[in-house]
């Protein structure tokens, strides 16, 4: 039976290298953001928002993914920052999977900049997996203009590991017979599934690397972090992992996205901020595929990876970015508890592309203005750059904030 290829393509610094593409090749610019400690989150004016991703030069100054952009300027201040823009990222992450597209039709968006590809038979028309992934890599670069890392292995967590090598622009593998050498030596944090509750009990156990939890006694581990969790990170750290490679849902699935932060959530404020870039996204590819939706789920797992979900239906399908971001909120404010969050997500579901809307007479006109907001807001951005047009939440000065805050509070 022929061995499974996995491979895990992942952009490197997605938001910032489409930003810096996007400014270079279509508006001109010379300056290349990839090139300089930046950053793409709030408005350094006001000093408001949070850290969504950030250049290779930034994280010398330890700058993180999720951080409010006032502690980053306080670690880098000439941290250059510019404002989402996600209606671009849409259709860069849509460009990427296009020409993933041409080499198999086996491919899972694992979120809006990584993907896994199942090149099991695709590979019989290249010299090697490695000479693929080359190929793969090169024309992304050469036609797209941003670099991504691959991974590749014969299953998904290994592939997904193996990309997160190394960085930029680079090509790991790593097969089962080499997780000896290249994941065992690895600190155990860096293991799916290990979180930060879970790494204070194994390092209590005299643990410090993912080859330590493979060697543990099973029934050890199980005894100290639970019968489920300990089977799965016992197999992870050995490289075992059956999952397969689901292709793209239908859209009349659902349309959805979700982070998994460096930084862990812990308040309200940056949870709504997040979910705003989230509900962004989300609503930037509902009106592409020209659908609305009315089923909306809050996704969210914290720092001991409990994963939940809570979701409510709408009297009217939407696809606008602020009517996402309230209802995600308030359901995250139902049913949190107020763990530190490693990720959040949002998805809806019961799409439909009748452009009626009724049902909920009062919330019509409010829906036909925000609308027309978003579709303005993304042929501006489209025609003169990012920088044209920001959301109010993404640079509101401190003192407005701050009442607003208390409001939600």
């Amino acid at each position: 039976m022929q061995e499974k290829i996995i491979f895990h393509v992942d952009v490197n610094s997605a938001f910032l290298s489409w930003e810096a593409v996007y400014r270079m090749n279509v508006l001109g610019e010379t300056l290349d953001l990839r090139s300089i400690p930046s950053a793409v989150g709030g408005d350094s004016s006001k000093r408001h928002g949070i850290i969504l991703a950030k250049s290779t030069p930034a994280k010398k100054y330890k700058v993180q993914t999720g951080e409010p952009i006032v502690q980053a300027l306080q670690k880098c201040p000439e941290l250059v920052l510019v404002p989402p823009n996600h209606a671009l990222y849409e259709q860069c992450s849509q460009s990427l999977l296009n020409l993933l597209s041409e080499y198999t039709p086996d491919i899972e968006p694992f979120s809006i900049d990584e993907a896994f590809l199942d090149m099991t038979g695709a590979c019989i028309h290249f010299d090697s997996p490695l000479n693929a992934a080359q190929i793969i890599k090169n024309r992304i670069k050469n036609e797209l203009g941003f670099t991504v890392n691959i991974g590749i292995s014969s299953n998904k967590l290994l592939a997904k590991m193996a990309s997160d090598f190394q960085k930029p622009d680079l090509i790991h593998t790593l097969f089962p017979d080499e997780v000896p050498a290249k994941m065992w030596p690895l600190p155990l944090e860096e293991l799916f599934f290990v979180g930060r509750s879970t790494s204070k009990i194994l390092r209590g156990l005299g643990l410090c690397t993912i080859g330590d939890i493979a060697k543990m006694d099973l029934g050890i581990l199980k005894t100290h972090i639970g019968n489920k969790h300990g089977q799965l990170i016992y197999q992870y750290a050995h490289g075992i992992n059956n999952d397969l490679v689901e292709s793209a849902e239908s859209p009349n699935k659902g349309i959805g996205s979700s982070t998994t932060l460096s930084r862990d959530v812990t308040d309200l404020d940056t949870a709504k901020l997040v979910l705003l870039s989230l509900s962004e996204t989300v609503a930037a590819r509902l009106r592409t595929s020209e659908v609305k939706g009315s089923c909306i789920t809050v996704e969210l797992t914290d720092c001991d990876f409990n994963h939940q979900t809570h979701q409510t239906t709408l009297l009217s399908p939407t696809n606008t970015a602020n009517t996402l971001q309230e209802t995600a909120f308030r359901l995250l404010k139902e049913c949190w508890n107020g763990t530190p969050l490693r990720l959040l997500g949002i998805r809806v579901t019961k799409l439909t592309t009748e452009e009626y809307t009724q049902m909920n007479l009062f919330d019509m006109s409010r829906n036909e203005k925000l609308e027309k907001l978003d579709k303005a807001l993304d042929s501006i951005r489209s025609r003169f750059g990012s920088d044209s047009v920001k959301r109010a939440r993404f640079m509101e000065p401190e003192k407005s904030q701050s009442s607003n805050n208390a409001q939600m509070k």
